[in-house]
């Protein structure tokens, strides 16, 4: 059985998008800001030194669901997707 192929076109035509800032860039400004700003205040308390691995670590500890009652699971996936973006920064 032959194996159907792609178009050439088609096949460097994929994009690659970061999920994580296109969740950032969809966010009103305002909460975008919001969410920097907290984001920035918990690298601050929590990873003084500001290592990329820690605001990374910190991410995945909110995305994987470890929140408080208070924190919505959007509301920790977005805060995850403002952390990373202050480690890659």
């Amino acid at each position: 059985m032959e194996r159907a192929q792609r178009p050439a076109e088609a096949r460097g035509a994929a994009n690659i998008i970061d999920f994580d800032e296109a969740l950032l860039g969809a966010c009103p400004a305002e909460l975008r800001a919001d969410l920097l700003t907290e984001a920035a205040m918990l690298a601050d308390a929590f990873a003084p030194e500001g290592r990329a691995e820690q605001l990374e670590a910190m991410a995945c500890a909110l995305s994987s669901g470890e929140r408080d009652a208070e924190m919505g699971r959007m509301r920790a996936r977005r805060l995850a997707a403002a952390l990373r973006h202050l480690a890659r920064t």
